[in-house]
């Protein structure tokens, strides 16, 4: 019994220490390892299981709104990246340079894509002419490479994965509408899909996007307190389009520059599940998320009769639409138990010979633990309303928890107080000057995570200067 409890023994307590727990269970539930190569990691299966899941939720979406997938070089020469002078500077710290090919110097350094702006801009230089040609609704799954300081997994690394769209239009409206289109559809998916309460907004002229005109986000809370930008939607302006030459003749023969958008998600969001979900028994999986949804455990697996009847439930699962699947290890119930939770499998299902002779199952939900008999005549309609109601259950409760660590400020005193001794978002006034949100940074290091479109008046002045106030913010300390 003492090996069925190493697993979770193995982790630290989320509330003695949140970022040694974080890394527990990352390795613990087999998602990442670290390589040999300082500042990249390794997806292991059941890691990249979770991507795949996220990419195609997100890919089903993205295509119903028009997107088709398109795929650009991982080099960018020098000279297309230097094109667009504040972006290049945005990224300058965090390029990665390849200077030879084979033994022979480039006669033009190139640079590992950090993002792809540049490519897909000089590739619109020439595949847009008219107005016939517009819009290009383009999106591009690949990975990216900064060259960050320091590194965590999934949260932060020099190589990770994302989706990045590249939209061009003919107007900044309709730029516009699909810069909020496609913030909305994040938003969607975070909320319904991984179970993950966000804030929708602006990011100030500080934290935008290099090279953009405004930067939309949506902003999620970790237990831990900190925030996490967990995607962003840009809308370009024609700033790009005038560095890069992209014009089309307009219907009345004239030429004009196109506007443009960019928007994106990462393999960030794998830490968002681990950090808003998670618990010190390991990864707890929305249902929706989960690459197995059903895990069957046979109770005393070689007497006669179980094996098959954990077979003949799973097929029965799987017809019915369920990921499932059935742990034929030799391992002991009790340490399948525990790896079942460290997996963060959300609902498992135990059959053993009583069960067998009472026609029915146990059924334990993850996030709970809570357990009940199940009729295996019903198991497929029972299954399908616990995972629906793990699913709300999980969002509820993480919004629950959001809102117990969102507070307010109307004064610096208070803002500081807050920001040193309740961990979470804090909404407070701001006057819209760069100088009060670097000084809060500096004297605090909380940072301004949006303007949320959902504005309130707490008060009618700045929580840093005291002079009139323009805009409610969200603040706090983020990863």
């Amino acid at each position: 019994m003492a090996d069925d409890k190493k697993l979770v023994e193995e982790i630290t307590s989320r509330d003695v220490d949140f970022a040694q727990w974080y890394t527990d269970v990352v390795k613990k539930a087999e998602l990442m390892a670290y390589s040999s190569v300082k500042g990249f990691m390794i997806f292991k299966p059941a890691g990249f299981a979770i991507w795949e899941k996220i990419k195609s939720e997100l890919d089903r979406r993205f295509k119903e709104t028009g997107v088709e997938n398109v795929y650009m070089p991982l080099l960018i020469p020098e000279g297309l990246l230097e094109k667009e002078k504040d972006h290049v500077e945005g990224f300058a710290p965090e390029v990665a340079w390849v200077t030879k090919g084979g033994e022979e110097p480039l006669t033009e350094n190139m640079c590992v894509r950090p993002t792809s702006e540049t490519l897909f801009c000089d590739f619109y230089a020439n595949e847009i002419q008219s107005y016939r040609d517009l819009p290009k609704l383009y999106n591009q799954w690949c990975s990216v490479l900064r060259w960050e300081k320091e590194t965590r997994p999934f949260l932060r690394s020099r190589e990770f994965l994302w989706q990045e769209g590249h939209t061009a239009h003919a107007t900044f409206e309709e730029a516009q509408e699909r810069t909020e289109q496609m913030l909305k559809l994040y938003a969607e998916f975070a909320e319904e899909v991984l179970a993950i309460p966000v804030i929708k907004g602006q990011k100030t002229e500080k934290e935008k996007f290099a090279g953009a005109e405004a930067t939309y986000t949506i902003e999620s809370l970790m237990h831990d307190g900190k925030a996490l930008q967990s995607g962003t939607s840009h809308n370009f302006g024609d700033g790009f389009a005038k560095a890069f030459g992209i014009q089309y003749t307009d219907k009345d023969n004239k030429l004009q520059y196109v506007h443009q958008t960019s928007w994106g998600m990462t393999t960030r969001l794998i830490g968002a599940i681990i950090m808003v979900h998670g618990d010190d028994e390991g990864l707890v999986l929305p249902p929706a998320i989960a690459p197995v949804q059903i895990n069957i455990i046979p109770i005393q697996q070689k007497k006669e009769g179980v094996l098959d009847k954990c077979r003949e439930v799973a097929d029965s699962l799987t017809t019915a639409g369920f990921s499932v699947k059935v742990d034929e290890t030799d391992k002991s119930p009790g340490w399948k138990f525990a790896e079942s939770e460290m997996r963060g499998i959300p609902l498992r299902i135990e059959i053993g010979p009583r069960d067998i002779d009472n026609n029915e199952c146990v059924a334990v939900r993850r996030d709970t633990r809570e357990k009940e008999n199940v009729s295996l005549d019903d198991i497929c309609t029972r299954a399908d309303e616990l995972l629906k109601t793990i699913q709300k259950d999980m969002f509820n409760r993480a919004k629950a928890h959001r809102e117990a660590h969102t507070y307010t400020a109307k004064d610096y005193d208070e803002f500081k107080d807050t920001i040193e001794n309740k961990p979470g978002f804090i909404k407070a006034m701001w006057c819209g000057d760069r100088a009060c949100e670097d000084k809060i940074k500096e004297e605090t290091t909380a940072t301004s995570r949006c303007i949320p479109f959902e504005q309130e008046r707490i008060s009618d002045v700045c929580v840093c200067c005291g002079k009139p106030a323009k805009h409610m913010v969200y603040w706090g300390k983020a990863y």
